[in-house]
C-alpha cells in the first residue's frame, strides 16, 4: 500500500486558519465537490459571509468552544475523525461506537506567533497567548495519518489542489497527500523553533509589561529553520552540489531580486554578500562602490556620484576587476551603468537601478543585476567538522574621536579621512590584511590591497606590489597590530605617511619608536578586525 498511489475522496474538511488568503475561493472549490465544511471562530464567519454552508466545530463535537477559544478542537471527535485508519475494523468500530465522523482534509495555518513577538510593545502575556495549541495538534494528527487525510498548511498550495480535485472528481492522490504531510511537519517544526528561540531570550516575565528581549547571550541550543529557496547549478566547483536557503525575511543577498542575467551561482552569492557588506560601511548619502574578486576587494571608493565612485574603485586595480562582482550602496543611474557596462563583470548588487540603467545593461544578457534590501545584522555561523561556530556580526565601527594618536606627529585632516576610509575597507579584507588608500576630506579610494597573507610583512609588500596608482603620500591600514617594526617600515617604504592599526602588541613601544623615527603619524583603534573566512 505504501508504494501504490491511491485516490482518497474528500467528503469532510475542517478549516481553521489565521491567514485567510485564498480561503474563500478554496472553500468554494471544496463545496462544489460536495465537501462538508466544518470550521472554527473567525474562519467560520469568513465562510458564512461568503455565503458558504459551514458547520461550527461545536456541532461536530457536541461541546462548545470555551476558555476564550483555547479549547475548541482539542476533542476526541476531532482527533478521532482525523486519526482513525480507514479500513481498520477496530478503528471503524470505535469511531462508530462514539459517533465520530471522519475528517478527510484539515486546512490549518498557525497563529502568527513571530509577528506578535516582533510587534513593538507586545506584552509578555500577549506573546504567550499567541502560542497555538490546537492548530499544531491537528496538523500533526493529519500529517501522521496522510494515508487517509490531506493536511493543507500553505495557502500557496490551494490552486494546485483545486486542479487535482477537479481532475479526480473530488479526490486527492497519495503522492499529493505525502507532499502535504512533509510540508506540515516542516511547518510545526518551524513554529516550535520560533517559540523556543523567542522564549529563550525573553528577559522579563511580567504579563502586564512589554516584553524585553536579549540578543547578547547565546542560546542553549542552536535552532535554525531556513526553507530551501532554490538549488544552484553547483557549488564552489562543478563537482560540488549546492543550494540556497533563506530566512524568509526577503532581505539580504538570499532575499535579493534578480532583474536579469544568468542564474546566480554559489560563488556569485558569496561574492555579492562580501561586496554588499563592504559598501554598507558607508552612509547612504555617500555613494560607495566595491569591486570584489574571490571575496576580497580589489578596489573600493567613494565619490560624489556612483559614476565617480565606480571610476575611482576601478582605477585601483583594473586588471583584477575583470570578471569581478560589484556592490553599490545607492541606486545605479544611467551614466554609471554606461561606464560599468564597458567592463566585463559577473554581477552587480544595489538597492535599485533606474530604468535608464536597466536599459543600458540589457544588452549584456549574462550580466546578473540584483536588487537588495538591507538585512538586520545577524550572528555569523560557520560550520566546522562536528559542529557549528556562532559569533556576533562584526558591526563595530570607529570615529575620529575614538582614535588614539600614538606618535608625536598627528595625522593631517586629509590623512585622517583616508585612515578612516581605509579602516572601513580593511575590515572586509581577509587576514592578514593591509590596505593602502588616499582621500580628500570627503571621499576615499583604495590604492593597493594585500589580502590573505601568512605574514603581515608579506601583506604589506603584496599590497604595494598590486598598486597601479602612485603610493607616495598614501595611508595604510592594518587589520591587526604590527608585532614588530618591520611591517610598519614596509608600508612606510612603500609611500605611506600615516598608519591606522589596533595596537596592543607587547612590541608597541618599538613600533611607535620606529614610527616617530620615520616621521609618520600613527593612530590606534583598540579594535582588531580579523577576517578568516
Amino acid at each position: 500500500m505504501l508504494n501504490t498511489p491511491s485516490l482518497k475522496k474528500i467528503r469532510r474538511a475542517l478549516l481553521s486558519v489565521t491567514d485567510k488568503t485564498g480561503l474563500v475561493d478554496f472553500a468554494q472549490a471544496l463545496a462544489a465537490h460536495g465537501v462538508d465544511l466544518v470550521s472554527t471562530g473567525g474562519t467560520a464567519k469568513a465562510l458564512r459571509d461568503a455565503g458558504l454552508p459551514v458547520r461550527d466545530i461545536s456541532d461536530l463535537t457536541g461541546f462548545p468552544e470555551m476558555l476564550d477559544g483555547r479549547v475548541k478542537t482539542l476533542h476526541p471527535k476531532v482527533h478521532g475523525g482525523i486519526l482513525h485508519i480507514r479500513g481498520n475494523a477496530e478503528h471503524e468500530a470505535a469511531t462508530a461506537a462514539h459517533d465520530i465522523e471522519p475528517i478527510d482534509m484539515v486546512v490549518v495555518n498557525l497563529y502568527a506567533f513571530e509577528k506578535t513577538a516582533q510587534k513593538p510593545g507586545a506584552h509578555f502575556a500577549e506573546i504567550i497567548e499567541n502560542i497555538d495549541i490546537g492548530g499544531p495538534s491537528m496538523v500533526r494528527s493529519a500529517a501522521k495519518n496522510f494515508e487517509d487525510v490531506a493536511i493543507v498548511t500553505l495557502a500557496s498550495d490551494y490552486p494546485a489542489l483545486v486542479e487535482e480535485l477537479k481532475a479526480n472528481n473530488g479526490a486527492l492522490g497519495r503522492p499529493t497527500r505525502w507532499e502535504l504531510a512533509k510540508k506540515a511537519f516542516a511547518s510545526t517544526a518551524a513554529y516550535d523553533t520560533a517559540i523556543a528561540n523567542t522564549l529563550e531570550i525573553l528577559t522579563n516575565e511580567d504579563p502586564h509589561t512589554a516584553a524585553v528581549f536579549s540578543e547578547e547571550s547565546f542560546p542553549a541550543a542552536l535552532r535554525v529553520n531556513y526553507p530551501l529557496a532554490n538549488t544552484l547549478r553547483y557549488g564552489e566547483n562543478p563537482h560540488q552540489n549546492a543550494a540556497l536557503y533563506t530566512d524568509g525575511s526577503g532581505t539580504g543577498i538570499a532575499g535579493g531580486k534578480q532583474l536579469q542575467g544568468k542564474e546566480l551561482s554559489f560563488n556569485n552569492l558569496v561574492d555579492l554578500d562580501a561586496c554588499w557588506s563592504l559598501v554598507q560601511e558607508f552612509p547612504a548619502d555617500t555613494p560607495a562602490v566595491c569591486i570584489i574578486k574571490h571575496t576580497n576587494p580589489c578596489g573600493a571608493a567613494t565619490g560624489s556620484t556612483v559614476l565617480e565612485a565606480y571610476t575611482r574603485a576601478l582605477a585601483a586595480d583594473p586588471v583584477s576587476a575583470f570578471g569581478g562582482v560589484l556592490g553599490i550602496n545607492r541606486e545605479v543611474d544611467g551614466p554609471a551603468a554606461e561606464e560599468i557596462a564597458k567592463l566585463f563583470v559577473e554581477a552587480i548588487v544595489a538597492p535599485s537601478f533606474t530604468e535608464d540603467a536597466r536599459t543600458r545593461f540589457a544588452a549584456k544578457k549574462n550580466l546578473r543585476l540584483v536588487e537588495i534590501k538591507s538585512a538586520k545584522p545577524a550572528r555569523a555561523m560557520k560550520q566546522v567538522s562536528g559542529g557549528m561556530l556562532l559569533q556576533d556580526a562584526d558591526t563595530l565601527g570607529i570615529t575620529a574621536s575614538e582614535l588614539t594618536v600614538a606618535t608625536t606627529r598627528k595625522p593631517t585632516d586629509e590623512e585622517l579621512a583616508a585612515l578612516l576610509f581605509s579602516w572601513r575597507v580593511c575590515k572586509h579584507v581577509k587576514s592578514n590584511a593591509i590596505v593602502y588608500a588616499r582621500a580628500d576630506e570627503k571621499y576615499g579610494q583604495t590604492i593597493g590591497i594585500g589580502a590573505g597573507q601568512m605574514s603581515r610583512v608579506d601583506a604589506a609588500k603584496f599590497g604595494a606590489m598590486k598598486a597601479v596608482l602612485p603610493l607616495e603620500g598614501c595611508v595604510a591600514a592594518s587589520d591587526a597590530f604590527f608585532p614588530f617594526p618591520d611591517g610598519l617600515e614596509t608600508v612606510v617604504a612603500a609611500g605611506a605617511t600615516a598608519v591606522i592599526q589596533p595596537g596592543g602588541s607587547v612590541k608597541d613601544p618599538d613600533v611607535i619608536a620606529a614610527a616617530n623615527k620615520l616621521g609618520i603619524a600613527m593612530v590606534f583603534t583598540g579594535v582588531r578586525h580579523f577576517r578568516h573566512g
